[in-house]
């Protein structure tokens, strides 16, 4: 079967091969393969710093190959030692279960497990096939096949080893890359999958992989990873002062999210556009050019934000995100503040001076003067209140006050909790009613 696209290079001009197996080109010149990538269920959501597997994916189906992701329900049971340095807490079955049904639809916005074609996508879970796997029967079978000296020679068990933290590994880790090897030859045996994608930290445990496959049945597997990604400042990638940028709108408002892409460095902005889209090459070299020549207009960011705001959230999501960075600026109006959720609110408002005032006191309604002084100390003195309300430089959730004796009360209040206070153009304040 002749592909649209080469995989292989479409992931080369994107910078996202680091590591590849000699004949993977071949191979997907040849036929319709299945490949696969191993996905960690110990939240109940993907975060970006898995995204780059599941474009992996996404570009591998475009390609007209069949994407298998692969729930570790059973290996997130143990944890993998690669690039950590203590173990992970163990889940039990029944979050493990809810976790995997929550990333499945995550995944259905980049993968199209509905299709009636053969490359139709699939997802699996490792605790399936691991579950009724007795101790004995898997050391007979699997066990016996790789040798110790080729599991320690590996890179992240020799780290975990060397280490000085005087952690060591227990033999629960030690199992890992065994049962992560064995989950290939599973695919391989059942589903035909002939290549296993990662990290690039996880090279060790994917050769593994193509070792068991090799030494058991004798068949061909290969592998391949992509770097790991990083800021051009060499700070962590998707990390921000709150944690893990997620795909869940719960975790991480869409707002929040957008903000993430569009504050990005230009330096990232060029490298992340090729990895988190599927925009082609003459697109993203169009937007290059427009970068270099108004790069104060930030057409790189602006594109990528959109893009995977939309593929992850939805277009009506992205325009209420767009909105809500317009407020800051002096561009939003009462209208849309009043559509903002409750997390927006707090995201887009983070950094504002926020104060705490009582709900059943606005019930009756209280005069602005008297908001901004006594129950939220905005302002030192009424007489300062006064002369602003009186020249037009304060408003309430972006309406103009235009007399010194407004007054406000609980139905003015922004999702039942919120007001915002403002004093010029870009003075604001965040009142929480409680």
């Amino acid at each position: 079967m002749k592909t649209m696209i080469n995989f292989v290079e479409e992931l080369q001009w994107r910078g996202m091969i680091h590591n590849v197996m000699p004949g993977v080109d071949e191979l997907l010149q040849k036929e319709m393969i299945s490949a696969y990538v191993g996905i960690d269920p110990t939240a109940d959501s993907l975060h970006i710093g898995h995204l780059v597997g599941v474009m992996m994916l996404r570009h591998l189906q475009k390609a007209g190959h069949r994407p298998i992701a692969l729930v570790g329900g059973a290996t997130g049971m143990i944890g993998d030692p690669s690039m950590k340095s203590a173990e992970r807490n163990l889940l039990d079955e029944a979050t493990l279960r809810h976790n995997q049904e929550c990333i499945k639809k995550q995944l259905g916005k980049f993968l199209d497990f509905e299709s009636q074609e053969p490359n139709a996508a699939i997802l699996v879970n490792n605790y399936d096939w691991m579950k009724d796997y007795t101790f004995l029967t898997f050391i007979r079978d699997i066990g016996k096949h790789i040798t110790v000296n080729y599991m320690m020679a590996k890179d992240s068990v020799k780290k975990r080893l060397s280490s000085d933290s005087g952690v060591g590994m227990s033999f629960t880790e030690f199992s890992y890359q065994l049962l992560q090897g064995y989950d290939f030859l599973y695919l391989n045996r059942n589903y035909g999958c002939k290549l296993q994608m990662g990290g690039s930290d996880q090279w060790g445990n994917i050769t593994t992989g193509t070792e068991l496959i090799r030494r058991i049945d004798g068949n061909e597997a290969f592998g391949m990873t992509c770097p790991l990604i990083t800021k051009a400042d060499g700070g962590k990638f998707g990390k921000t002062e709150s944690g893990n940028v997620w795909l869940d709108a719960e975790r991480t408002s869409p707002y929040a999210f957008y903000q993430f892409w569009l504050n990005v460095s230009d330096d990232d902005a060029a490298k992340y556009i090729k990895i988190f889209t599927t925009l082609t090459r003459e697109e993203i070299a169009a937007l290059e050019a427009k970068q270099a020549a108004t790069p104060h207009l930030r057409p790189l960011q602006k594109r990528l934000a959109e893009e995977i705001t939309i593929l992850v959230h939805g277009e009506e999501e992205l325009r209420a995100a767009e909105e809500a960075s317009q407020i800051l600026f002096g561009q939003g109006t009462s209208e849309m503040l009043h559509h903002l959720k409750p997390a927006t609110i707090l995201d887009v408002f983070g950094g504002v001076p926020q104060f705490k005032i009582s709900k059943d006191a606005m019930a009756n309604g209280v005069k602005v003067i008297d908001l901004l002084t006594e129950m939220a100390p905005v302002f030192k003195s009424k007489g300062e209140l006064r002369k602003l309300i009186q020249s037009g430089g304060i408003s309430i959730n972006k309406e103009k006050i235009d007399s010194i004796d407004a007054a406000v009360s609980a139905e003015d209040l922004l999702n039942g909790s919120y007001i915002v206070a403002q004093k010029g153009k870009k003075n604001y304040f965040l009142l929480i009613a409680e």
